[in-house]
Formats: structure tokens, sequence, C-alpha cells
């Protein structure tokens, strides 16, 4: 499988303390007399002990995701051979309350896959983690980094927002990914302390991570009807680690209500089904398919998995084999299109 282009494999620092060559002095100081740590609660995303947390290989190894490029190299990099792979960081995804910490901390991530990860192996993109709580933060952020183009995208958490991503709010942070020619990519996972539905808390971890692939659709709904691809045409969406099964009745139901509400929405000049085509990718990772092969197959033809799809190996996650169960029943040209073209083309 060498060659492909993987779109998410996880790194995160080992300790707060991997993170003070990034940090300046008031922040070192505020993190050490606060006794601050990494995301205490962002284990509720990936507990140590659930199975979908490592695969077997990852956990034997110990540490996961890895925290270094030499670690990458021996799971990732020298054993899988990809021509490319796009890093994400999802540490600071549940850290804090204080915006202005939040923008340092960003800020001292985005400066540690840049000098540790991206310097150290021509194989590796990097991901532009942001300040979701400030935008204008978030904005200042991708402009200082978006002319390094070894970054692609700009990462974005799924949950524990008031607003969905189409509205106003966001508006300026979509406005400098679009600018810099990069991906906004929405990944799993978010702020734990805020309920992930509109009717409140899950109560139980498989209720926590089905929600994933039910928050994603609101998002894509929102990027649609509240005309964000009427104000950039040219901006690309990835949607990561939150299935893509979901999408033949999301584009059944939204392409059919929009015909007779279009005037709710009259920047949505065209069906929800062609913006979705144009302007979304979603990974591979993780895979909820039907059981048998026909169904599968009738499930390709509705989605169109070669146009929608890109390869991702969500390392060191494990979601079970249903991505590699999709790959080997596509066509050559299609499976080739998910392990590399569709990425090649979508991503700068």
């Amino acid at each position: 499988m060498s060659g492909h282009i993987d779109t998410d494999v996880h790194c995160a620092p080992a300790s707060i303390q991997t993170l003070f060559p990034y940090l300046d002095g008031y922040w070192r100081n505020y993190v050490t007399d606060g006794n601050v740590r990494l995301s205490p609660a962002f284990g509720g995303a990936y507990p140590p002990g659930a199975r979908t947390s490592a695969t077997p290989d990852a956990r034997a190894r110990g540490v996961f995701p890895p925290d270094n490029v030499h670690a990458l190299r021996k799971e990732v990099l020298d054993t899988e051979d990809p021509a490319r792979v796009h890093l994400t960081c999802t540490t600071t995804f549940d850290m804090t309350r204080n915006p202005y910490y939040e923008a340092a901390l960003t800020r001292a991530v985005n400066d540690w896959i840049r000098t540790e990860w991206l310097d150290q192996d021509e194989r590796l993109r990097g991901s532009i983690v942001v300040p979701s709580m400030d935008p204008e933060a978030a904005v200042a952020e991708i402009d200082r980094l978006g002319p390094d183009e070894r970054f692609v995208q700009v990462l974005l958490p799924i949950r524990g927002l008031e607003v969905r991503y189409g509205h106003k709010r966001y508006r300026q942070v979509l406005a400098a990914a679009d600018r810099h020619g990069l991906v906004v990519t929405l990944h799993a996972w978010g702020r734990n302390a805020t309920a992930p539905t509109s009717s409140g808390f899950a109560h139980t971890y498989l209720e926590d991570y089905l929600s994933n692939s039910q928050i994603i659709q609101g998002h894509v709904v929102s990027l649609i009807a509240e005309g964000v691809f009427s104000d950039f045409p040219e901006l690309r969406v990835c949607l990561a680690e939150c299935g893509f099964s979901w999408l033949p009745p999301l584009k059944w139901r939204f392409d059919k209500e929009w015909r007779s509400l279009w005037r709710e929405v009259p920047w949505v000049k065209e069906p929800p089904e062609t913006y979705l085509y144009r302007h979304f990718r979603a990974t591979t990772q993780p895979a909820q398919l039907p059981g048998s092969d026909e169904e599968l197959a009738e499930l390709g033809k509705m989605m169109r998995f070669g146009d929608f799809l890109v390869y991702a190996s969500d390392y060191p996650h494990d979601h079970g084999p249903g991505a590699e169960r999709l790959l080997a029943l596509l066509p050559d040209t299609e499976r080739q299109a998910v392990m590399s073209g569709n990425a090649a083309s979508f991503f700068r």
C-alpha cells in the first residue's frame, strides 16, 4: 500500500512541558503556578481501555498517539510507506475556558508540529489548530502559518460550540482558510464538558461515540444552508473521523426540502447535493457499513465512494475492518482515487 496519502494520523505532545520551548515566560509560569496539565478531560474521547482508542500494535508499543517523529517513522512512515501523511493533533480540543491561554497553547502546538515534525520528515503535512473561542485569534494564527505550504488544513472540533460553522461568527475563520488555499477539516470530538446534542448529554460512552456522526451532519447542513459557498466558491471542507454512510439519507432529504423551502435560503443556488460533492470529502475511518457485500455495493452507488472519500488510517485508533473491506470491493480506479487521487486534488 505504498504511495498513498493518509489524511488523518494522530500525534500528541507527551506533556505540557514538551511545549515550554514554544510558550513565553508568562504562560510557562501560568502553567507551572496553576499546575495546568494537557487536556485532563480529553481522555473521555479516547479512553485508554476502549478498543477504539488504539490498535493492538499501537497498544503494544505503550504510547498512543505517537509523541515524536521517530516513533511515527517506526509505527507508520517506514512500515506503510505513504507518499504523504497529514498530522492531526487534537490535544487542544478540550483544554481550557481561557481564550487567551487557548490562543497561546494552539500557537505552541503549531510551532511544535512545524519544528519537531514537519522539519524532520518531508512526507509530513500539518494541520493548523486554532482557538475555537476566539475567531479573531484563529484568523491571526491562520495568517501566520498559511504561507507555509506544509500546512494543508485548518483543524476545527465539531463539538462544544454555541453555533455551527456556517454561522456568521466563523465566517472570518473560513475566509482566512480560503485565502490561503487551506482545507477546513472538521474533526470528531471537542469540548467534553459540553452536551454533544441539542437534547443534552450522552449517558454512556457508546452514545457519546455515536454522536460524532450526528453532530457533523448539522455542520454540513449549516455550511451549505447559510451560504458559505456563495461567499467562498473555492472553499473545501473535509469531514474527519465522523463516518460517511449517513450521507445518502441526508442528501435526499436536504435536496427535497430545499426545493420546497428555497426562499428561506436564496443564496443556495444549486441543489445541496451539488455542494456536497463539490466542496466536501470524508475520511474512510470510521466506516460504518452494511453487513453484506451486496448491500455495500448498493451503498457505494448511492454515495459515490470514488468521488467522496479520502483515505485515512486514523492511526492509532481502531475502528475495525470496515475501511479495508470497502477498499477491497472498489474497482481499481475508484480505489486509487480514494487512496491518493482525491486527496492530491483536494488538499493543496
